[in-house]
């Protein structure tokens, strides 16, 4: 039974510090602070203003470089649980939901990844992601309830996403999966915060000051969507869904996806149009299929056979190997 307390799970909040009002906790948060850099803003032509925002962009890649070590740690995490038949589940609310649910939805049309594989939980559900329905982030219990719909286990890794690090909703999602044994982490905008605690790996990607005060959207919000990308795109490339440096695991649903996964085999395969053509519609529209029949010089039922071998991975189908990640 769920409850809004949380019992004794790791990371959970203790009552005490539930109790805190809103001010108290905000008012340490870096995100929250004035930024000096900015002040007057209102007084400022649109050159300026442009000019100020983009001189604050330029300290985001700074400000996440500092969590690489951590930020791989979790790409490796990721392509084992995917590749052991887990999952992926971003949990977010406001704005840093809207950026994980956007990382997620991206994964099958870029990698051809199963719906399940790459999900997210967004506080107030799917309508949440163009209307603003906010007041349910402060909610422990909710949080505890969408994540327990999708009974998290050993095999998932469950990461929060939450620019200040104390959502109430994200917390409680994040502390309830790893009291279930998924993997767990956190990506916040501030140090030692109630989501670091509740995860096992913590990235942490500061920030500073937003040009408007308290707009995670910004900032804090480039920075998450550059930490995610940074998970999902090392997790697909280690498990194999990329060859070289070509997204050979496109999607083919559009005239355009069409298209790259023509130019992804005359670029890996150095052909010309008229047999890449040829060789897609002869490997079923299948990229990888394609791409080791060529590289392998075998027939489609051994590219297959190679690539179900090496659950997927192009180079290993390729070169016919065993090894593991």
């Amino acid at each position: 039974m769920l409850t809004t307390s949380m019992g004794q799970e790791p990371g959970a909040l203790s009552k005490s510090e539930g109790k805190k009002d809103a001010a108290s906790l905000l008012q340490g948060l870096t995100t929250e602070r004035l930024n000096e850099a900015s002040q007057g803003l209102d007084t400022k032509s649109a050159l300026e203003i442009a000019r100020i925002i983009n001189q604050e962009d330029a300290k985001i890649a700074a400000a996440v470089k500092k969590s690489l070590p951590e930020i791989a740690k979790v790409i490796d995490q990721v392509a084992r649980s995917l590749k052991e038949g887990g999952r992926l589940i971003y949990i977010g609310a406001g704005s840093s939901g809207r950026i994980a649910a956007l990382d997620a939805s991206e994964c099958p049309p870029t990698y051809s990844t199963a719906p399940g594989q790459v999900q997210y939980i967004m506080a107030g559900g799917p309508k949440a992601l163009a209307s603003a329905v906010e007041v349910n982030e402060d909610s422990e219990e909710l949080g505890q309830r969408d994540v327990a719909r999708r009974r998290p286990t050993r095999k998932d890794v469950v990461i929060g996403v939450s620019a200040s690090g104390r959502t109430p909703y994200v917390v409680a999602a994040v502390a309830y999966a790893r009291a279930r044994g998924a993997r767990t982490a956190a990506v916040t905008c501030n140090p030692d915060s109630a989501l670091a605690a509740a995860a096992d790996t913590v990235i942490v990607a500061e920030v500073g000051a937003e040009v408007i005060s308290g707009s995670t959207r910004m900032k804090a919000g480039t920075a998450q969507k550059m930490v995610l990308n940074m998970i999902t795109t090392g997790a697909m490339t280690r498990i194999g869904y990329v060859y070289d440096n070509l997204m050979v695991n496109v999607h083919m649903q559009n005239s355009k996806l069409v298209e790259r996964g023509i130019r992804v085999l005359m670029s890996a395969c150095n052909i010309d149009r008229a047999r890449a053509v040829e060789t897609i519609k002869s490997a079923g529209r299948s990229v990888p299929v394609a791409l080791v029949m060529l590289k392998a010089g075998v027939d489609k039922p051994e590219a297959v056979r190679r690539l179900a071998k090496s659950d997927g991975n192009v180079r290993l189908a390729i070169e016919d190997s065993g090894s593991e990640l």
